[in-house]
């Protein structure tokens, strides 16, 4: 209803949008995605307080790690609400039916994408606290992200196999990329899978993931918005995806709402996301890299949940070679707690790093124009 007034009165709003932009994306996309975030944030807060209510009645987090140390650091936090994810979800998801294209592809990808990660995440949160288990095992948790990732990925490769560059690995600064073709369907599993659990991994202190997720979703919502222009990709050398702009709704609402809820979630934390808001917010930025072809620069806009999965990894495979630890304790946030630093400190440092590689792709961009 919303998207069709802006149709018949939108030239109220703005009148900037390029006569050879397409007609799909040339819909107000940058009032709309504003609009989105702004009724994201606002659900967010207003509604937040009755949410951390409901939550507090029935799903408290429990301090059950295989660290004792660690669990003894965290032990202020034992019974804090959890599955503050689905606030999350629920802002997002009102935002993007006011204002969002529901007829555009990549808008039903990312939200079919974050009501099957979301899922699964909300049942792992279930079972851990309303069960002894500790959560789904590692193998249902793998096989439900798997499944999720090949529907969505085998709908983008149908999107994207007409689409010049569509099915290309582009490195970011240059000309050169590799055609996946059909491998292009497993190579985006691997990469939705990977995004989904870097965000869980990160979501360890009071505000962490939610606060990296701001800047790093602020780097896709600008991603996302040259993709899906003609002049600017042109300019910039990236490729043109004609539809791909629409997403920067979604996107937008993601970081509205994220930005609401880290109004409870900073330290101390009334509120926790869990597994039901951070596997889908890090498969939505997964897959917002694989819309714009960018998969190489996630990697610099996400460069605190790349270190993060890697010190887990690293940690691991070190300790299984040598029983010996590389990290007091993984992931890196951790070892930094275990150090004795303040989870202030440690965030806020954490913050200002997301912040600085979010600007450093999105002004790398100037390289390929160049």
């Amino acid at each position: 209803m919303l998207l069709w007034l802006l149709h018949r009165y939108g030239h109220l709003l703005e009148h900037l949008e390029p006569a050879d932009v397409a007609a799909e994306t040339r819909v107000f996309i940058t009032s709309r995605t504003a609009l989105a975030s702004f009724t994201a944030f606002l659900l967010a807060v207003i509604f937040g307080p009755a949410a951390i209510r409901w939550l507090k009645g029935r799903f408290r987090e429990r301090i059950a790690s295989d660290s004792a140390r660690l669990n003894e650091l965290h032990k202020a936090k034992e019974r804090t609400p959890t599955m503050g994810g689905l606030l999350i979800m629920g802002a997002m998801f009102t935002a993007v039916l006011l204002w969002g294209n529901l007829s555009n592809r990549y808008v039903q990808l990312a939200m079919l994408l974050s009501l099957g990660m979301g899922a699964i995440g909300t049942l792992d949160d279930w079972i851990k606290l309303s069960t002894t288990r500790k959560g789904l095992t590692v193998r249902q948790k793998f096989m439900g992200q798997l499944v999720v990732s090949l529907v969505v990925s085998a709908l983008l490769y149908v999107e994207h196999r007409t689409r010049p560059h569509g099915l290309e690995l582009l490195w970011p600064y240059g000309a050169f990329g590799i055609s996946l073709g059909p491998l292009f369907v497993g190579w985006s599993m691997l990469l939705l899978v990977y995004s989904s659990n870097a965000v869980n991994l990160t979501d360890g202190l009071d505000g962490l993931a939610a606060g990296c997720m701001v800047f790093a979703g602020a780097a896709f919502v600008a991603l996302s918005y040259l993709g899906g222009h003609k002049q600017l990709a042109g300019y910039l050398g990236t490729p043109y995806m004609p539809g791909c702009g629409e997403l920067t709704v979604v996107l937008g609402a993601m970081v509205g709402a994220v930005l609401g809820f880290l109004w409870f979630n900073c330290h101390p934390a009334e509120v926790f996301m869990g597994d039901a808001g951070s596997l889908p917010l890090g498969g939505l930025i997964g897959l917002a890299a694989l819309v714009t072809r960018q998969e190489i620069l996630l990697a610099i806009v996400g460069g605190i949940f790349l270190i993060e999965t890697l010190s887990v990894v690293a940690q691991v495979a070190w300790y299984r070679r040598t029983k010996t630890r590389i990290l007091l304790c993984s992931p890196l946030h951790n070892h930094f707690l275990f150090q004795g630093m303040h989870e202030t400190k440690i965030v806020t440092r954490f913050w200002i790093t997301a912040a600085l590689l979010a600007i450093a792709a999105i002004a790398s961009l100037k390289l390929r124009a160049g």
